[in-house]
């Protein structure tokens, strides 16, 4: 049955790691987005992680088929950094004294780098996934 927990924690970086991968294409998307909703340009968002909480170290070992543990998505904040400030007077949303438009300040290269990370942290995921799926099959082959 300890496999089965191994698997579900696998499992929940796999979904941590979407989620990431998600907000990361999320900001890229919106590198040049200049009005939003809330108002002003968009703000970079960032994933924080965090380990599920377990409620005791007994309680891990006592459960067999439930959830023991692993990773989850607690929060996903905004950037509180300055938007960059680009000359552009005849953009529709520059000001109109000074001609300055403010744009998401979003770093092409350090969201392609997160990118890569969480990529390659998936990567991992799945393949302690499918080690451990591995390990299922020949703990029930030696049952035949």
């Amino acid at each position: 049955m300890e496999l089965f927990r191994a698997l579900n924690v696998s499992a929940s970086g796999l979904h941590a790691h979407r989620s990431k991968m998600d907000v990361i294409a999320e900001n890229l998307a919106n590198t040049e987005t200049t009005r939003t909703e809330a108002g002003g340009p968009y703000r970079r968002k960032m994933v924080v992680f965090a380990a599920k909480p377990l409620e005791s170290f007994r309680a891990v070992f006592d459960r067999l088929r439930e959830d023991a543990g692993g990773v989850e998505v607690s929060e996903v904040l905004q950037a509180l950094n300055e938007p960059r400030m680009v000359y552009n007077p005849a953009h529709p949303d520059a000001d109109p004294e000074s001609g300055y438009v403010a744009m998401p300040n979003i770093n092409l290269l350090t969201e392609m780098a997160d990118m890569v990370v969480a990529r390659r942290s998936y990567d991992a995921g799945v393949t302690a996934f499918s080690t451990t799926r591995g390990m299922m099959l020949k703990a029930l082959e030696i049952g035949k």
